[in-house]
């Protein structure tokens, strides 16, 4: 494993790490490729503050430190980027104990919320092969619908023209809220600031096809920690 050219000039194991990790982007980028994300444009359309040109640049310092292998359409961790897990899930527990409070205005992005979503959705119960669901933001002008075919998801953000199984209608904090864990569910739910429109047969399974975020575990069990 190499390390980049400029780094901090310390014998020191935590030093060479950053010389690989420290830099702006580098752990949202691992974050996004250990929850599965392995497309280039993939990865940028869920990072849309980072540039394709820095994301390139990011991703052949990965290679070039044996994170990373690439093929012709995609890019795999490593034993050694694989390793990574625990710290950087770490760094979110420690983020969701001390420093996650409820959203900033600037950090609530729709269409970035809805591209977390659409993988992490479960339609298995839903019949048939393609499943859609529309997702509506009191909040924002913008429309979403999430297609699943053949266990497949992609985000459309016009009309793809197929019968909807169920809307999701909410405003952004509250599916922010919901979707990384400092809010359930069920009690938005309960309040009205989540709904669900469609057939009752689909609308009832809609919280367990809400499969969340993978961090919202995290935010939960730091949420129960301080209650205690």
């Amino acid at each position: 494993m190499t390390t980049t050219a400029r780094g901090y000039g310390q014998y020191c194991p935590i030093s060479r790490a950053l010389d690989v990790l420290g830099e702006r982007w580098s752990l949202l980028i691992l974050r996004d490729l250990l929850v599965g994300t392995t497309r280039f444009n993939d990865l940028s359309r869920g990072l849309p503050g980072l540039s394709r040109t820095l994301l390139t640049k990011r991703l052949r310092q990965f290679e070039r430190a044996g994170l990373v292998e690439r093929t012709d359409t995609e890019y795999a961790l490593t034993a050694a980027g694989r390793d990574l897990e625990p710290i950087v899930f770490g760094l979110g527990e420690w983020g969701a104990r001390w420093t996650f409070g409820d959203p900033d205005p600037e950090e609530l992005d729709a269409e970035v919320l809805v591209w977390w979503m659409h993988t992490r959705l479960d339609t298995s119960g839903f019949p048939g092969k393609r499943h859609v669901l529309h997702v509506r933001f009191i909040d924002d002008r913008r429309q979403f619908w999430i297609v699943i075919e053949a266990g497949e998801p992609s985000v459309c953000m016009s009309d793809p023209g197929f019968d909807v199984h169920a809307s999701i209608i909410t405003d952004l904090r509250t599916m922010y809220r919901v979707w990384l864990g400092r809010a359930t569910a069920a009690d938005a739910i309960r309040t009205g600031t989540i709904r669900f429109e469609g057939p009752s047969a689909i609308t009832r399974q809609m919280s367990a096809v809400l499969q969340l975020s993978p961090v919202a575990p995290i935010v939960r069990a730091a949420q129960e920690r301080q209650a205690q």
